[in-house]
């Protein structure tokens, strides 16, 4: 029996996911490949996958892990994780072993589902964390259990949304941070149903929405499926970001959406065959995760059109704080084009000094956040939580001016944060790794402007005497203990590093010999 308070219950992302299969059941919802699947399709199959989890013990709250290449069983799994009401965490795919680990091991998982591509990594991960108890496969292989085989027991049946808490977590996303450990972002079935809100309010969609995700469907692709499919639109999936195939399928699929972090952008921008391409069915280019380089993006204004439409979050306020829309990109305005643009009228959004009063018009001040996109905070990270809360405002870091007009301009980050093809990568985190290696006695790493990268990274190492290693040397050790993504384009021998009155590393100092001329402190 009901009480008042279900009269007033929200729909959350579950609802939305079953309202959006159930409403479109016979349109087409998924490419992937040669793989064609429509909404009913994806229904069935999400529903053998929440009934493969009940029969393995996964339910409410369970610690859940995903570890994947892109490929539908990823979908079925994200639904299943939804309908059950698990508590999610995806692993990236080039992520660190060290990393991933760690990540597991904080979230308290009890069940990895991985590819089987990632059978030695998944059996390696097993090895380093006690509580990692389950580990289930797409597909066949020498590690666990055979998820796809265990679904094949079920016939397919109704999907139901789970009754749940707005302040119910249902993930966790995994930030770097200055401490070198990474954070468990707490998600909750409020930020997520506020977040597909503000996309169908605020976003500029396509008539007949045909989306192409080349970026993880576990990570930033996710955000895409459900307002596409509430839209009655269809997501053509690859399995990553390749330029040439990125342009062929734009052409064969009439794609007429997509989203780029800025790198991806600037690699079509250069790609020696771009003109060969029909590319006229687009209409809208998401774009974000990284600061714009405004030169490039009035030339990609000028090669196809006035279709750009910027977002700009952070994984404690997903994705869209503001927003730049199409008609608000002013090809002849390179202020303009450095903008993210204005917040959306779903959130409070003010610009503070370090007293957490708000700054003058043109004044540079933090952005912060208030409403219901924020994070319920960091998982089981009480004191970096009041930090990130201070004065009942979230944090985000960033440093912005607002012009007349109200547009945002990012000058500057207080964090150390480098945002590098994209991908956030934390100085310390490298520090840390370089700091190993014999003959290092100081290092500072920095976020570099860089014309394809946006940012790189830079280390700048301060050498012990009588050594002399090859800089190769140190961004392989980087590179083998945090991936590719996380290690130097370029390290610097210096004598001394540059410290701050109290003796820290003054990377302000140190970043300004890079940044000479530059009108921002982000690219």
């Amino acid at each position: 029996m009901g009480t008042v308070a279900d009269v007033y219950r929200p729909m959350f992302m579950p609802d939305l996911l079953v309202a959006a299969l159930d409403r479109h059941a016979d349109k087409p919802a998924v490419y992937l490949g040669a793989e064609v699947l429509t909404a009913r399709q994806v229904r069935d199959e999400m529903s053998r996958y929440v009934q493969a989890y009940e029969s393995l013990g996964i339910g409410r709250g369970h610690p859940v892990a995903m570890l994947s290449k892109n490929r539908p069983e990823v979908l079925f799994a994200m639904g299943a994780n939804m309908l059950t009401a698990c508590r999610s965490t995806a692993l990236h795919p080039m992520g660190a072993l060290a990393d991933q680990s760690y990540v597991l091991e904080d979230a308290g998982t009890e069940t990895l589902v991985f590819d089987a591509a990632f059978a030695e990594r998944a059996a390696a991960l097993q090895a380093q964390v006690p509580a990692l108890k389950q580990l289930l496969s797409f597909g066949p292989c020498d590690v666990g259990t055979d998820l796809i085989e265990v679904t094949r027991d079920f016939a397919p049946r109704g999907l139901v949304p789970p009754v749940v808490d707005p302040e119910d977590v249902t993930g966790l996303t995994y930030t770097g941070g200055t401490t070198g450990k990474p954070k468990g972002v707490m998600q909750t079935y409020r930020g997520g149903a506020t977040l597909t809100q503000i996309q169908l309010a605020e976003w500029e969609w396509p008539t007949e929405t045909r989306f192409l995700i080349a970026t993880p469907l576990s990570h930033a692709g996710a955000a895409f499926f459900v307002p596409t499919l509430l839209r009655g639109g269809c997501l053509i999936v690859l399995p990553g970001f390749d330029p040439t195939a990125v342009l062929e399928t734009i052409q064969s699929h009439r794609i007429t959406a997509t989203m780029l972090v800025p790198t991806m952008l600037y690699m079509l921008l250069d790609h020696p065959r771009l003109g060969e391409y029909d590319l006229s069915s687009l209409e809208t280019v998401y774009y974000g995760a990284a600061a714009i380089s405004p030169t490039r993006l009035q030339e990609a204004i000028d090669r196809f059109g006035p279709i750009f439409f910027q977002f700009y979050g952070q994984t404690e306020c997903g994705m869209t704080i503001s927003v730049l829309r199409k008609d608000e990109h002013d090809r002849s305005d390179l202020a303009r084009l450095a903008s993210c643009g204005r917040p959306v009228p779903w959130l409070h959004v003010a610009l503070l000094d370090d007293d957490l009063a708000e700054v003058p018009e043109g004044e540079p001040g933090e952005i912060c956040v208030r409403g219901p996109l924020v994070t319920k905070g960091y998982w089981n990270q009480s004191e970096q939580t009041d930090e990130l809360f201070k004065g009942g405002w979230l944090h985000t870091g960033d440093v912005a001016r607002k012009d007349a007009d109200g547009f945002y301009t990012i000058v500057d980050r207080k964090k150390d944060l480098i945002v590098s093809g994209g991908f956030n990568v934390f100085p310390r985190e490298v520090e840390d790794v370089i700091a190993t290696h014999p003959a290092v006695a100081q290092v500072a790493v920095i976020g570099v402007p860089d014309e394809k990268w946006g940012e790189a990274v830079r280390a700048v190492v301060v050498l012990r005497p009588g050594f002399d290693p090859n800089p190769e040397e140190l961004a392989q050790l980087v590179r083998d203990r945090k991936g590719a993504i996380h290690a130097p384009k370029a390290v610097d021998f210096v004598e001394s590093i540059p410290v701050s009155p109290l003796g820290k590393p003054d990377k302000k100092v140190l970043r300004a010999r890079y940044w000479q001329g530059a009108d921002r402190l982000v690219n």
